[in-house]
């Protein structure tokens, strides 16, 4: 019972943490790319590695501690969660270690007074029985250090992270910010000069397109691509696991041990061999998603020096549960710059495209000079709309920032936007306004808001810190769990 309720009190506050830090992208891990450590290493913290057997036993428990099935254990973004949060705790506990942060006797008597059946232990008269203190623990598998210890950590844990998350905006600032960021409204008129208005004025020359043609022969590049045949086993759902499994350790032996074909493994599993032309390392279009050559690993594969150059069988590759693949490079073809003839369309295309967008830009400057030398002039605007960080209309991005920073005490004001690859548009702001005070629950929930979002920044912030300090590094991806692993 008593272990129950501290792995509860520990899995809640890390609950707790997580919606503080919603991923742990934030602290910058990310690309999966180094592949030189242990296969079932995942993440290194301070050289010491999370491995997947660990996420499948985590998994496993925390499915059965809320009653969770098998394939919600087994499930990707659920062992996903499990592998964040196990790397949480690893970084949160290097960071205290570092700290060398301690929790003092009278604080863990306090906390322990906490948990009821602890509480239970004080004697009328004020005294603690150690021997039923002992003998509880002792029936929950734990010795007086080792639950005393856990304690110590999960205070430390707890007062780092409440100091991490803290913030020091007060309210009344924050509903001034809220105020001038969100509520306050500007008018707008606008212009805009896309490159499909000037796409009728844009006639390049022959040489124009062939000098474009020549200075850019990498964009009419066509990648290196490869000509392969593979096989593909696939589990009978009639089908006994065991004989399944042996058939699975033939399929690899196989196709490893005679690597210079696929023939020995597809006549003795009554396989056929399968075959698809101009495979880029980026797949093929138009396969399904199931398909094995979407499968980024077999890509990889492919894709490396032994398959390339010497034509040899990639090892078998288990894509899903109950599906392997194994394949082999019968043709490279390298990259190579597509004659002119060929794409003489596409250049005439593109040099068209930049052209027209360069005559919008010229057009835009030239109207954008006029404005600002008359401001207050609305001639050629479109009709004014009324836009705030709250209700932004159709200005996103970098136009509604553009448009909110603006000096209020100097309009009218005329601004131009590029659009990468479509235009420019000027925005002309004619008058400020605030409109009626926003009801106070509204404002109290918005200011809530912003305070989660500061406590998050600035947590992240702080542990962003400790990452580089631990030196996290992704060894290798989560991948999908084998039949069994964690559920079984």
């Amino acid at each position: 019972m008593l272990d129950s309720i501290r792995q509860h009190r520990r899995f809640m506050m890390f609950f707790v943490m997580l919606l503080i830090v919603p991923s742990f992208v934030f602290f910058g891990v990310s690309g999966y790319t180094d592949f030189f450590e242990q296969e079932t290493d995942l993440i290194k913290v301070n050289g010491k590695a999370i491995t997947a057997q660990e996420v499948d036993n985590s998994a496993k428990r925390q499915s059965e501690r809320v009653g969770a099935n098998s394939q919600i254990a087994q499930s990707l973004p659920f062992r996903q969660a499990v592998l964040d949060e196990l790397l949480q705790q690893r970084l949160l506990a290097f960071a205290v270690n570092k700290l060398q942060l301690r929790i003092s006797d009278q604080a863990l008597t306090k906390n322990l007074a906490t948990i009821p059946e602890i509480k239970a232990l004080y004697k009328p008269d004020g005294s603690f029985d150690n021997t039923r203190y002992r003998q509880l623990l002792a029936n929950a598998g734990m010795t007086i250090e080792q639950f005393e210890g856990g304690q110590r950590f999960d205070l430390m844990i707890q007062q780092f992270v409440t100091s991490a998350a803290r913030t020091e905006l007060p309210a009344p600032k924050i509903a001034n910010i809220i105020s001038a960021l969100y509520e306050s409204e500007r008018q707008v008129q606008s212009i805009q000069f896309t490159a499909a208005e000037f796409g009728s004025k844009a006639n390049p020359t022959e040489a124009e397109l062939q000098d474009f043609y020549k200075a850019n022969s990498r964009l009419f590049e066509t990648p290196e691509r490869i000509d392969i045949e593979f096989l593909v086993l696939r589990a009978d759902p009639k089908e006994d696991a065991k004989a399944f499994g042996e058939k699975a350790d033939q399929f690899a032996n196989l196709t490893y041990d005679q690597s210079d074909s696929l023939k020995p493994a597809a006549d003795k599993l009554k396989l056929s061999i399968q075959s698809v032309k101009g495979v880029s390392r980026g797949g093929k279009a138009g396969l399904p998603a199931d398909h094995p050559l979407n499968n980024q690993k077999v890509i990889q594969a492919l894709f490396g020096d032994d398959a390339l150059k010497n034509k040899r069988n990639i090892e078998a590759v288990q894509i899903t549960p109950g599906v392997f693949v194994s394949a082999r490079v019968t043709q490279l073809l390298p990259a190579e710059v597509l004659p002119y003839s060929a794409v003489a369309s596409e250049v005439k295309r593109q040099v068209t495209v930049r052209s027209a967008e360069k005559l919008a830009s010229a057009a835009a400057a030239e109207r954008f000079i006029a404005a600002e030398k008359n401001p207050s002039s609305a001639a050629g605007f479109a009709a004014p709309i009324w836009v705030s960080r709250n209700k932004p209309a159709n200005l996103v991005g970098p136009a509604l920032d553009a448009v909110m920073a603006v000096d209020p005490g100097k309009l009218p004001a005329v601004i131009s936007v590029t659009n990468a690859g479509s235009g420019t548009t000027l925005y002309r702001i004619e008058q400020v306004r605030q409109p009626p005070a926003a009801d106070a629950k509204v404002r109290q929930a918005q200011s809530q808001q912003i305070q989660a979002l500061a406590a998050q920044a600035e947590f992240v912030g702080f542990m962003s810190f400790w990452r580089n300090e631990a030196n996290v590094k992704v060894i290798n991806p989560l991948k999908q769990a084998s039949a069994g692993s964690a559920g079984g």
